[in-house]
C-alpha cells in the first residue's frame, strides 16, 4: 500500500489509487486542466460568439418542429441552468425530459416543476419499472462493489438517449460541464455506467428478476449507433457560457426561488445516501473531493474552504442513519441485512467480466482528437 498523499494544488489525494504526481506534488488532473483544458476552454463571449453557429443550425433545424433540441432535467444546478440558459439566453426550444428511479427528493420535484412552469416548457417524465430498478440496485450492492450509483446512472442515461434517438431528436443538450466537473474521478470511485457486458454480469450473479423494460443503452449504441447511424449531437453548453455555480444558484433562485442542494447530486435521495454514507464509510473517498477540486481549479474555492468543508461529513450522522433506514426498507432488507451487506469484503470492477479495455481505449481516442478533455483513468 502506497503512503499517503495529497495534492499541493487541489484536494485530490490517494483515496484515488491511480493518481499520480509530479515532482512539485502537483496531482495528474490539475497538470491536465492546466494543459488541456484551461487553454481549450472559453466560457465567455469567446466561446458563446463559437457556439452561435451551432445555436443556428439547431434553431434552422427545428423550424416547423415543436422543439428544436432535447434536455434531461434532474432537477439539479447544472441541468437547471443549462434549460434556463438554451431557453433564455440562445432562444432555443427544448422539450425537457425527466427520468424517474424512484429516488427524487422533495426538494427535487419541486426544482423541478419551478423551472418547467418559470420557462413555460413542456416536460416528458420516463418512470422506470421500480421492481427492476430495485432488483438491480440490489445485485450491485450484493457485488460489494464501489459504484452502485450505476444501475440509477444507467437507467437515467439511457432513458435519455433512448428517447432521443426514438423521437428524432438530433440534438441532446446536456448540463455536463469543466467548471464544476473537468476533475472525473477515477473508474475505481465511478466506473463506466454504461458497460453492459459488466452490467449484465453483476445481475447474472446477483440479480433476480429479468430486466424486461429498463432502459439500456451501452456505449457502443451511444458513440457509434446514435451519433453517427441516428446523427445525435451532444451539447455541453456550459462549457461556452459563463458558469460560476455561486451566480448560477443566486440567478436561478431570483428568477424561480430554485432551490440549492447540499451536496452536488443531491437532487436524488440515493445519489445523496450513497455518496455522504455509503462510499466514504465502506471503501474510503469521498467523491466532494472531485466535486471542490473542480472548483478549485476554476477559481470558485480557495483550497483552505475545500479542505475544511471535506475536514467534517456533510450531514449529520443522525441524518445519514435516516437514509440509512430509508434506503435498506426501500430495497426490501432489514437494517440488519444491509448492515451485513456493508461490513462484506469490497470488491472492484476488475473482480467482474467487463469491456474496460475496450472503454478505456474509446476514451483515449477521444482525449487525443480533443473531444472530451478530460481524464479518463
Amino acid at each position: 500500500m502506497k503512503n499517503y498523499q495529497i495534492c499541493n494544488n487541489c484536494i485530490m489525494d490517494t483515496s484515488d489509487p491511480s493518481l499520480t504526481f509530479d515532482d512539485k506534488g502537483v496531482c495528474l488532473y490539475c497538470n491536465n486542466f492546466e494543459k488541456e483544458i484551461r487553454p481549450n476552454w472559453h466560457p465567455n463571449e469567446q466561446g458563446i460568439q463559437s457556439i452561435m453557429p451551432m445555436i443556428q443550425k439547431i434553431k434552422k433545424d427545428g423550424k416547423g418542429k415543436d422543439h428544436d433540441c432535447l434536455i434531461g432535467l434532474s432537477g439539479g444546478l447544472d441541468s437547471s441552468f443549462v434549460t434556463y440558459v438554451a431557453k433564455e439566453k440562445f432562444g432555443l426550444r427544448p422539450l425537457i425530459f425527466h427520468c424517474d428511479a424512484g429516488w427524487n427528493s422533495d426538494l427535487g420535484v419541486s426544482n423541478i416543476k419551478k423551472i418547467i412552469k418559470g420557462l413555460n416548457l413542456n416536460l416528458v417524465t420516463d418512470v422506470i419499472n421500480w421492481e427492476e430498478m430495485k432488483d438491480l440496485q440490489r445485485a450491485f450492492f450484493k457485488a460489494q462493489v464501489p459504484f452502485v450509483d450505476q444501475p440509477q446512472d444507467l437507467g437515467l442515461f439511457s432513458a435519455l438517449y433512448n428517447f432521443a434517438a426514438k423521437n428524432n431528436f438530433k440534438y441532446v443538450i446536456t448540463g455536463g460541464n469543466n467548471s464544476t466537473e473537468c476533475v472525473r474521478e477515477s473508474i475505481d470511485w465511478t466506473y463506466f455506467s454504461t458497460d453492459m457486458k459488466y452490467v449484465k454480469e453483476i445481475h447474472s450473479k446477483f440479480g433476480e428478476k429479468e430486466l424486461k423494460t429498463f432502459p439500456i443503452c451501452n456505449i457502443f449504441k451511444y458513440k457509434i449507433y446514435y451519433r453517427f447511424m441516428k446523427g445525435i449531437r451532444v451539447i455541453k453548453l456550459l462549457d461556452y457560457y459563463p458558469f460560476i455555480k455561486k451566480d448560477a444558484i443566486k440567478e436561478l433562485n431570483e428568477k424561480f426561488q430554485w432551490q440549492p442542494y447540499k451536496m452536488k447530486h443531491y437532487e436524488s435521495r440515493f445519489t445523496k445516501f450513497f455518496e455522504s454514507f455509503w462510499t466514504p464509510k465502506k471503501h474510503g473517498y469521498d467523491k466532494r473531493r472531485a466535486y471542490l477540486s473542480s472548483e478549485i481549479l476554476t477559481g470558485q474555492i480557495s483550497r483552505e474552504k475545500a479542505l475544511l468543508r471535506v475536514s467534517k461529513p456533510e450531514l449529520s450522522e443522525e441524518e445519514m442513519m435516516k437514509d440509512f433506514n430509508y434506503v435498506a426498507k426501500k430495497l426490501d432488507w432489514t437494517e440488519e441485512e444491509f448492515w451485513e451487506i456493508f461490513h462484506g469484503k469490497n470488491k472492484s470492477f476488475r473482480d467482474y467480466k467487463n469491456n474496460f479495455f475496450l472503454i478505456s481505449l474509446g476514451a483515449k481516442i477521444m482525449n487525443l482528437l480533443g473531444i472530451d478533455r478530460r481524464l479518463f483513468k
